[in-house]
């Protein structure tokens, strides 16, 4: 058996459009009553006051007094009464005695007999209306008296048919229907109209799905982790989630505000202000890494844009790690064929029965793999600070890149506070030394210099190269994200400074660019320490940069921790 299916309750738009047809009907037919009753009240009191003018001027008349002196006023009032009332288009004038006996009416018949109808105020003097139903019917009439030497001789009555005056109205209630027709059908149109277009608005949906449209609306927004932005046409906030507030590192009201008032870092204000789509765009903020989606929202007009935050810093980070440990992964493989290399050399001199030879080989091989990591290790004793650097040297060889770590470096294990993470020095330093392993390659001399080490202000990190440099127009351009002397590859280019300059302003340093003392580009970062431990310890000169410790074999990276850029 199928259930009979529930009716849908009607739109909005349907409720709000009988709603309004209902009271627009209202409206008009109640107009059209007041203006029916208004207008029969004013035919009324002009019929009044036409018998009125008419009743007076016929007493007035001296004629009319001399008549009534006469034996038969009748004879000659008559005649009188009958012109005046086809003159004055009313529908009868009776001329009578004070005892109300007729000298005149329309139906000679009724001549000589009582007026029907009250004489008692016009008897005192006072002219009145009333409307009474005499022998021709119904009639609106005055009645006046008529003096002669300052004594009462008679009085007039002249009077319209009310049938008459229901006549001249009926002619205005046709005009009236009308009008109010009109007006009904004008009304109705442009509730339909202005309805239709809320229909559209809604969606045809009803106040309740509205209604619970908005909950859901309100319940999604806190709800969703990602950060969420809508703009209207004129790139105005016109919502922001919480998630979008903590992302773009808002507060306060900024709903009406404009993008370009949010204070937001150039690029990504320049990407929410386009009106072009943008797709999985990588910004930096002051805390983190975003991803940007940006969508705009037309419906024949722009009408806006929607944008989509995520935050990618954490993942961000365990990419550039990827990317460092398979940079270990491919320096090991080599290492390992060099390895093998020797250890076949090793054996050869063994059956060729030099073992003094082979020994000498051997202990030599392990002597300078030693020796290079007490070097690094000595220097910088702090455990990801070294692993890292080790790590770095064995990538920077197999580019063909000499890296050295200078004499002048000394940060002693433990000396780094809990409030700078190892990550941020590995996002820091690892960069600065991938970004100059860039700019060395291929050079004459290619080398890299590192320097690393504590003073009363904090810790230095100092990452020099023997590339082209930068140009001093530049200075500040290469911490942009998207900046680049070298073309895009498969993951773009210009993050790696960006991403630097980040974690050092996170952690309230500095970060400048300038020549290299033999040329090449030097990358200086100072971070403030909460607690130093070598305060004394001298920043080097220029000349002693210069004086540093080869790390010139690869295999001591087979000793270092995991690291690498972010």
């Amino acid at each position: 058996m199928r259930l009979p299916r529930v009716p849908r309750p009607r739109s909005l738009a349907g409720q709000l459009f009988g709603m309004q047809a209902v009271l627009i009907a209202v409206l008009v037919a109640g107009y059209a009553l007041f203006t029916y009753v208004s207008d029969r009240s004013q035919a009324e009191d002009a019929a009044a006051r036409q018998a009125t003018a008419v009743a007076r001027s016929v007493a007035d008349a001296p004629s009319v007094r001399e008549a009534i002196r006469t034996a038969n006023p009748t004879k000659t009032l008559q005649p009188y009464a009958l012109q005046v009332q086809r003159d004055t288009d009313v529908d009868f004038i009776t001329i009578m005695n004070p005892q109300g006996i007729r000298w005149t009416h329309p139906d000679k018949r009724l001549i000589g007999k009582h007026f029907l109808g009250h004489i008692g105020p016009a008897l005192k003097g006072v002219s009145f209306t009333e409307t009474y139903t005499g022998s021709l019917g119904a009639s609106v009439r005055a009645v006046t008296p008529v003096y002669d030497d300052g004594v009462i001789v008679g009085l007039v009555s002249a009077g319209i048919k009310v049938e008459v005056i229901t006549s001249r109205v009926q002619d205005q209630v046709t005009a009236l229907i009308g009008v109010a027709a009109g007006a009904l059908a004008l009304g109705g149109l442009g509730t339909y109209v202005i309805n239709a277009r809320l229909r559209r608005s809604t969606h045809g949906m009803n106040a309740g799905e509205l209604s619970r449209m908005h909950d859901y609306h309100q319940a999604a927004l806190h709800a969703v982790r990602e950060g969420l932005l809508m703009l209207d046409g004129q790139y105005r906030v016109a919502l922001i989630n919480d998630g979008g507030r903590e992302l773009l590192g808002v507060s306060g009201d900024v709903v009406g505000h404009s993008v370009a008032e949010l204070g937001l870092p150039a690029p990504l204000t320049g990407a929410l202000l386009s009106a072009e789509p943008r797709v999985d765009e990588v910004h930096l903020t002051e805390t983190g890494v975003l991803v940007v989606n940006t969508s705009p929202v037309s419906g024949g007009e722009r009408r806006g844009t929607v944008v989509t935050l995520r935050d990618v810093t954490e993942l961000q980070s365990l990419m550039g790690e990827l990317d460092s440990e398979r940079g270990f992964t491919q320096a090991l493989r080599s290492q390992a064929h060099e390895a093998a290399n020797r250890l076949h050399t090793v054996v050869s001199l063994i059956e060729l029965g030099r073992a003094e030879e082979a020994v000498d080989f051997a202990t030599s091989e392990l002597e300078l793999a030693q020796a290079l990591t007490d070097q690094v290790v000595s220097a910088v004793s702090e455990p990801v600070l070294a692993a890292l650097l080790l790590g770095k040297a064995a990538q920077a060889n197999e580019r063909g890149v000499e890296l050295v770590v200078s004499e002048d470096s000394a940060i002693d294990d433990g000396l780094l506070p809990d409030s700078l993470p190892a990550r941020d020095l590995v996002t820091v330093l690892g960069n600065l030394i991938d970004n100059a392993v860039d700019a060395a390659q291929g050079t004459v001399r290619a080398r890299v210099t590192v320097t690393a080490f504590t003073d009363a202000d904090g810790l230095v990190l100092r990452v020099a190269d023997t590339g082209a440099g930068v140009d001093p127009a530049h200075a500040e351009a290469v911490f942009q994200r998207g900046w680049s002397t070298k073309p895009a590859g498969p993951g773009g280019r210009g993050l790696g400074l960006a991403l630097v300059r980040q974690a050092v302003a996170r952690h309230e340093g500095t970060l400048t660019v300038a020549e290299a003392a033999g040329g090449g580009a030097e990358f200086e970062v100072r971070l403030p320490l909460p607690t130093v431990g070598s305060a004394e310890a001298p920043v080097p000169s220029a000349g002693e940069r210069a004086t540093a410790a080869p790390v010139q074999d690869p295999r001591a990276a087979q000793h270092a921790l995991p690291g690498g850029d972010v």
